[in-house]
């Protein structure tokens, strides 16, 4: 149950988005192409959680001014799960600096841990922004899945303080400029009704029992508001949030589909810069997520937000990206 979580955004896909198709063979292996350096297993809290570590990814040859970072924050329920590989490691040929993120699982930790170990892992990585060569005014996140519901996270309660923080840097900010959300849950208090009512397909899960990671990581049922408040991107946002691209499949049966509706018209309605990608008959990471048209429309989100480029962001016409949903 634990892996049907975990996020499925290809490492395919993540290829052909960083660098194009004259490494998309590079796909089907962990191994980086020339052009990029890795080091590997960082602890961002000294003397921390094992867990509590991530890898950089860098161009091997200097670069000449400050690189943008995206941090990436990987899926599995929010139980499981790696840093490793990473699916945006490649972006580093298209001029970015990138940092994978690991994090206590719920087994360990409950929630807050998760989003106190991302937050403390962007405040050390400003930290260390001269050290590593990384542009702090210009930082994104990525995540699909757990990962999407933790980056939305990063990008709506940032800099607010809303949860404890841990790790020191408390002088850095933990705020971003951008965020990719790929099928992450977004409000533990309709999760349940949502799910029920989706007409195209029937959640895997047995809400409220063990077998449940959205109460496993609040440690209770989802009908306890506070906990569920607390754990839900769409109570934190504000106008001040980033621009937000959203990607979601119309036949997800892990995290269903108006979960990204409720949460783009929240942000639409505080006047937050959002685009839901509606990806018809496309499951949890399956189906249409590799359409050439999804791997642009990506790539035009973080260069425009990210490295300024003169780019204009369109989502991608539903009947170019539909499949036949899976039986």
């Amino acid at each position: 149950m634990k892996s049907c979580f975990i996020f499925r955004f290809s490492l395919i896909v993540g290829v052909a988005l960083m660098a194009g198709g004259e490494v998309f063979a590079q796909a089907k292996t962990a191994q980086l192409p020339p052009g990029i350096k890795m080091e590997k297993d960082i602890a961002y809290i000294a003397d921390g959680d094992e867990a509590q570590r991530l890898d950089l990814y860098l161009p091997e040859k200097a670069a000449e001014k400050p690189l943008p970072l995206i941090v990436h924050i990987h899926g599995g329920g929010w139980m499981g799960g790696s840093k490793f590989p990473c699916p945006v490691a490649l972006m580093v040929l298209r001029g970015y600096a990138v940092a994978s993120v690991e994090y206590r699982f719920s087994q360990k930790a409950k929630f807050p841990a998760q989003i106190q170990d991302c937050q403390a892992a962007l405040r050390w990585l400003r930290a260390h922004a001269k050290q590593y060569n990384f542009d702090t005014e210009h930082v994104g996140a990525v995540g699909g899945s757990a990962g999407g519901h933790l980056s939305a996270l990063v990008g709506t309660a940032g800099g607010k303080k809303a949860f404890p923080m841990i790790g020191g840097n408390e002088e850095m900010s933990d705020r971003v400029q951008a965020v990719c959300d790929i099928f992450g849950p977004t409000d533990f208090s309709t999760v349940v009704q949502q799910a029920a009512e989706d007409k195209n397909v029937k959640n895997i899960f047995e809400f409220n029992t063990p077998k449940d990671p959205y109460s496993e990581l609040i440690g209770t049922k989802l009908d306890d508001k506070a906990k569920a408040d607390a754990v839900s991107p769409v109570h934190y946002v504000s106008k001040d949030n980033p621009p937000i691209l959203i990607l979601h499949g119309t036949h997800d049966t892990l995290v269903p589909y108006a979960q990204s509706e409720e949460f783009a018209a929240v942000l639409k309605e505080k006047g937050v810069e959002v685009w839901l990608q509606k990806l018809p008959g496309s499951g949890h990471g399956n189906g249409g997520f590799g359409k050439p048209g999804i791997i642009k429309l990506m790539q035009d989100f973080f260069d425009k937000h990210l490295q300024g480029k003169d780019v204009k962001i369109e989502l991608v016409p539903e009947a170019e990206v539909a499949v036949e949903p899976k039986k």
